[in-house]
């Protein structure tokens, strides 16, 4: 993981081309489509020369160039990332929630439409790659059968419901060659690029703490984002004549359904979501891992309000702890690090350095080096600010979040926050909320969980191995 980490640092994106294998066994010709047509246009050149731009104008994407693409979870984040792929061909939709996905369904009229993903993935062999914007817990299910017939998968954060899933998709994706990416649309940012250059360049020196923090999942008493530290709801309204429940449920253990889990609020559901710390952790955490160059962290341990085993705390605390790693394309040494995370509305103690009046906001990040901090890309103090020199932009720039899945499917180099990166990133959230379980919470007032990442287990609490994964109802496989 160190090695990948450092040729991104070098390079920026990691250039590992892949081609479609599901063009050549389609046609059983290992000649790709795209090589094909660029063999068809040099032969027809022989004889005339049309400027690309009668063909189609500047930018035009011949159809037999475009993906067939699925979209499974189409309302809600879903409806935006069909937006963000709607330059290809959309042949096929998929939502349990009819009335909740029926813009999308009418902004595609010709797509075919479905509620269940397995039957659309099978009656559709045409499909070349799908995006998965379902709820958390149907994320793995719905992404790993894609990868398994062959597919390219974009998948939203996190990745994964379990840690055991994250590992299981970033190595499916490897065995078939498919292009991935997870929907953490900051790591195509110019902030996150800009944060890794100034932190490589010794802006504040060797980093060995860094803070992070979100409002979520409340910003107060009348104004939630989803619900938490609360139980299970006792009433059992009737299932809306639009909603395919047992679909809804998936995976997860059967339970009446209730509008306190759809159509959004679930995330704070251990049985669906994964609180506070999945939502914005791939988001938040993404820019750390990547300036820092981190891996599988040695310890976690946590803290939080009163939890139960059917919601997320109100607010918590996870500390990870992470070794020294490889500083050799830096000029900057990288020590072992702790790692902070706070949630519901919890906060570090605001630095001294901080100038009066600025804010440290509702969510942020504060990177404490040798030489000073940097609250986002805000060096402090203000002297260490005025002496150091911004370096230039040396990552190469992104072409964006959706283009960079996009061209991967079609062979380019792979998309940045492929699964390669998301996998070990949403694995290393995930253990935060391992340790947050009510079941491991006494043992855990007495020690750090310790990580194994080779053997994928905690060494020195092995009751809480069994929260790395989880059983499917039946039907439901990876």
């Amino acid at each position: 993981m160190l090695d990948r980490l450092a040729l991104e640092a070098q390079t920026g994106r990691h250039h590992m081309s892949r081609r479609s294998s599901k063009n050549r066994a389609r046609s059983g010709n290992p000649i790709s489509r795209r090589k094909f047509l660029g063999s068809a246009a040099a032969g027809a050149a022989l004889f005339t020369i049309v400027p690309r731009h009668v063909l189609g104008g500047v930018g035009y994407t011949p159809p037999s160039e475009k993906l067939n693409i699925a979209c499974i979870g189409i309302g809600g984040k879903g409806r935006s990332d069909v937006q963000g792929v709607a330059g290809e061909n959309i042949v096929a939709l998929c939502d349990v929630h009819e009335g909740h996905a029926a813009g999308t369904f009418k902004r595609y009229p010709d797509a075919k439409k479905y509620n269940d993903f397995r039957k659309m993935l099978d009656e559709n062999p045409e499909i070349d790659a799908v995006t998965v914007s379902t709820p958390d817990h149907t994320h793995a299910v719905a992404a790993m059968r894609a990868i398994k017939m062959g597919k390219h998968a974009y998948c939203q954060k996190p990745l994964t419901h379990t840690v055991f899933e994250a590992r299981a998709l970033a190595e499916a994706a490897r065995e078939h060659k498919v292009a991935t990416q997870m929907g953490n649309q900051g790591h195509a940012s110019e902030e996150t690029r800009r944060i890794c250059e100034f932190i490589w360049n010794g802006a504040i020196g060797p980093v060995r703490e860094v803070h992070v923090w979100t409002d979520r999942p409340s910003r107060g008493l009348f104004n939630e984002y989803w619900p938490q530290g609360v139980g299970r709801p006792e009433e059992t309204p009737a299932v809306p004549d639009d909603l395919k429940w047992d679909l809804w449920l998936g995976p997860a253990p059967q339970r009446p359904y209730h509008p306190a889990y759809a159509p959004f609020r679930w995330r704070g559901w251990w049985d669906f979501g994964t609180g506070a710390l999945g939502d914005i952790g791939c988001h938040a955490l993404d820019p750390v891992f990547r300036a820092l160059r981190l891996g599988a962290p040695l310890t976690v341990q946590a803290t939080s309000t009163r939890v139960n085993k059917e919601t997320y705390p109100l607010a918590s605390m996870v500390r990870y702890r992470f070794g020294a790693r490889d500083s050799s394309s830096a000029s900057v040494e990288m020590p072992p690090v702790t790692v902070t995370w706070y949630d519901g509305g919890l906060k570090p103690p605001r630095p001294a350095e901080l100038d009066p009046g600025i804010e440290m906001g509702s969510g942020g990040t504060l990177y404490v080096g040798d030489k000073g901090m940097m609250l986002g890309l805000m060096i402090l103090p203000e002297s260490r600010r005025l002496e150091f020199e911004p370096p230039p932009r040396t990552i190469p720039r992104s072409i964006g979040h959706y283009k960079e899945w996009i061209e991967a499917c079609k062979g380019e180099e792979a998309a940045g926050s492929n699964f390669d990166i998301s996998g070990p990133l949403t694995e290393a959230v995930l253990l935060g909320n391992v340790a947050l379980r009510t079941e491991v919470r006494e043992p855990l007032t007495k020690q750090v969980l310790r990580w194994d990442s080779e053997k994928m287990q905690f060494t020195n609490l092995p009751d809480a191995n069994r929260f790395i994964h989880r059983e499917y109802r039946d039907g439901w496989t990876l």
